[in-house]
């Protein structure tokens, strides 16, 4: 069984159109540095000085990992893994 990581829309130009792919590693750097592997281009997307990107949000299993040890959150077989850039803008009406 492998992790499970869920992809948004604006980098699926990396993964060929895929919504949802597998990825490999004991932390969520590990499996960054696996999907850039096998995904060109998606870590610099991603990553910035060795940290998520400010308006990127990734989430194991729901729990966001700025809280739970940035990219040494441990991830494991089993696990989903949900790539989340943040949103805003809109109008007022």
């Amino acid at each position: 069984m492998a992790i499970q990581v869920r992809i948004p829309t604006i980098l699926r130009t990396y993964t060929d159109g895929e919504r949802v792919v597998e990825g490999a590693g004991s932390t969520v750097t590990e499996l960054i540095d696996k999907l850039e592997a096998d995904h060109p281009g998606i870590k610099e997307r991603l990553v910035e000085n060795g940290e998520a990107r400010r308006f990127v949000n990734i989430y194991v299993n729901d729990e966001d990992v700025r809280f739970t040890g940035n990219l040494e959150t441990p991830v494991a077989d089993g696990d989903t893994v949900v790539i989340l850039p943040a949103v805003a803008g809109g109008s007022l009406s």
